[in-house]
């Protein structure tokens, strides 16, 4: 299928009890064959299907009264969650030190009112939350990956290593994912050359030939998200108990080594279905025959 790789079923160790608690327990899991994007949507693809459908974004529509009764009705507006990188360091223990809620973004303006998608073609799309990623792959013919599947894809065959290309997360100095460079969330050098989202493919594939599997967005799947040992969510945003949850993989270009070091195969993490943020994305999968 034209943008996609085939991958065969098989067996592998999910999880990892190395890190995080919601990443616990490591089991043995087995998934069917099944086709993948090897890349995050980006945002020319996202545009060609709001142009043939129409779609508005959750970022896109004001929310209502009845969604959230509890909200000052002035602040209802349509908007998104954009990174602000603080000017110095601060508590790492309080999100809101560095996204803000504003007017205005969404997937044609990423940074807000003002910003917009040039030189961003080839970038995964951001800005879309849960129901945004489910219309753009029931239009492809697709579907979300299941939690089993996005690890499986993103693992690429390298049996219970830490990251997905080994154990060695800069194997001879190389960089192999878009990740924060320097202090999270104050400080980023920019070594990798990018700061923020980088184009789909700027960085090594990974054994299957699928790019972007850690690092650069992290990707909606089609999971419902529990966890029976909680879960920090890091540098991600949420709202537990309002709204439901999917679960989110591989990271993004906000995790650091100092607060998130979620830029590997097993990482996850549970996300608020109405939320759409700059740092999340998401591929697609098929589950028709193999070649």
């Amino acid at each position: 299928m034209k943008g996609m790789t085939w991958l065969p079923g098989g067996g592998f160790t999910m999880g990892c009890e190395r890190f995080y608690p919601e990443e616990a327990p490591e089991r043995a899991a087995e998934v069917d064959g099944f086709w993948i994007d090897r890349h995050p949507v980006t945002v020319r693809e996202f545009q060609l299907f709001v142009r043939e459908t129409g779609h508005q974004t959750v970022a896109e529509r004001a929310p209502s009264q009845e969604e959230y009764p509890d909200a000052d009705s002035a602040l209802l507006v349509a908007g998104s969650l954009v990174f602000q990188q603080p000017a110095g360091p601060v508590p790492l223990n309080d999100y809101h030190r560095w996204w803000g809620w504003i007017p205005g973004a969404d997937w044609r303006h990423p940074a807000g009112p003002g910003s917009d998608l040039a030189g961003r073609a080839r970038h995964p799309v951001t800005h879309v939350a849960w129901e945004d990623a489910a219309a753009y792959a029931a239009w492809a013919g697709k579907g979300l990956p299941s939690e089993i599947e996005w690890e499986y894809a993103a693992r690429g065959g390298v049996e219970g290593a830490l990251f997905a290309w080994g154990d060695d997360e800069m194997p001879g100095g190389r960089l192999m994912a878009n990740h924060w460079q320097g202090t999270f969330p104050h400080h980023n050098t920019g070594a990798n050359g990018y700061v923020g989202t980088s184009p789909v493919g700027a960085f090594p594939p990974n054994g299957w030939g699928l790019y972007d599997v850690t690092g650069n967005v992290w990707e909606w799947t089609a999971e419902h998200f529990s966890s029976a040992s909680g879960d920090r969510s890091c540098c991600t945003p949420t709202a537990p108990g309002e709204f439901p949850r999917r679960v989110i993989k591989g990271g993004s270009h906000l995790c650091a080594p100092n607060y998130c070091l979620r830029y590997r195969p097993a990482a996850r993490q549970g996300e608020t279905v109405d939320t759409s943020t700059s740092h999340i994305g998401f591929r697609c999968v098929s589950r028709v025959p193999g070649p």
